[in-house]
């Protein structure tokens, strides 16, 4: 089995910085991010600090000829998506794996559309408390990544050399049988954790100590299992359990990605979440009333600041 050794990062938010610092300090991996302009110039210059320690980690121009990487993770928010597969056009080669790391349901559709379905892997990571302040990332918990083709009874060759690659970078992994059941978990995780710490400016911990704020957490929930029933994904309130018992394993401090892009007054991904869920519950004739109410929350908050989708992190 031919190892993956040459990995390019698009995204140096949260998570695309933790997933960059395990590969760079994996043996025989390299790893670099991908940034153009202003970006590009400050990646190199101040590199990234991960849990107080430096990484010098190389950045390549999108238009630079660089021989394709084996795999390509991309880890944006969904407003960035557009500008990242523009950066990704002269990245992709033949047998180039891509994997994102994004939210929502809908990037793995997206990479197919432009490269291919073939090159694409599904994946979500879960648990993973990390918070970000400009170059500065810091976590307590590094959650676990799952990842594989959309059905796993057999692992497929790609599959087994993403496994190895996340076992040498010690990074924690699994391979569910169902990824597209997983895909929705994470939906309804984010649906959920998300949008109301946003609303709340609530930290892990808030929804650790307070049955009101894991109340209104699950409502979110509680309507994406009413649409996942008509989709036929059919998530049930086991998996509400599930999620509740990776909750009590966060950092008391951490903080989910809405609620810092609201704090840093960003624009956030509102979109893919109760957008997403209107959307879901016209299609489907399912009624989504709390999800409703926090889109109208965060909209208004975006809009009170003039927030547009701005250039990637």
């Amino acid at each position: 089995m031919e190892c993956v050794r040459n990995i390019a990062v698009i995204g140096a938010g949260a998570m695309g910085t933790f997933y960059a610092s395990r590969f760079f300090d994996a043996e025989e991996v390299s790893v670099s991010l991908v940034g153009d302009g202003e970006r590009y110039q400050r990646l190199s210059s101040q590199g990234l600090v991960v849990n107080e320690r430096h990484y010098a980690i190389p950045v390549i121009r999108p238009d630079e000829p660089v021989p394709p990487p084996d795999l390509v993770l991309v880890a944006v928010k969904n407003h960035h998506m557009s500008q990242a597969l523009g950066h990704m056009k002269g990245l992709v080669g033949d047998r180039t794996i891509l994997l994102s790391v994004m939210n929502g349901i809908d990037s793995e559709e997206q990479l197919g559309r432009a490269f291919g379905l073939d090159k694409v892997l599904y994946a979500i990571a879960v648990g993973i408390d990390a918070v970000r302040d400009g170059n500065r990332m810091t976590f307590t918990n590094p959650g676990v990544i799952q990842f594989g083709e959309a059905e796993n009874s057999t692992v497929s060759e790609r599959v087994r050399r993403m496994q190895d690659l996340f076992t040498r970078a010690s990074i924690p992994w699994e391979t569910p049988r169902d990824m597209i059941r997983s895909l929705w978990w994470k939906f309804m995780i984010n649906v959920g954790i998300n949008q109301t710490s946003a609303v709340l400016r609530a930290t892990y911990g808030v929804f650790q100590r307070s049955t009101e704020a894991r109340n209104l957490m699950e409502s979110a929930m509680r309507e994406v299992i009413a649409i996942s029933e008509r989709a036929g994904v059919d998530l049930t309130g086991e998996d509400i359990e599930r999620w509740k018992t990776v909750l009590t394993t966060l950092g008391p401090e951490g903080k989910t990605s809405m609620l810092q892009d609201v704090e840093a007054g960003r624009k956030t991904e509102v979109e893919i979440f109760s957008g997403r869920m209107m959307e879901l519950g016209r299609r489907y004739d399912v009624p989504v009333p709390v999800n409703r109410v926090l889109f109208q929350i965060l909209k208004v908050h975006e809009e009170r600041l003039g927030l547009g989708a701005p250039s990637l992190p």
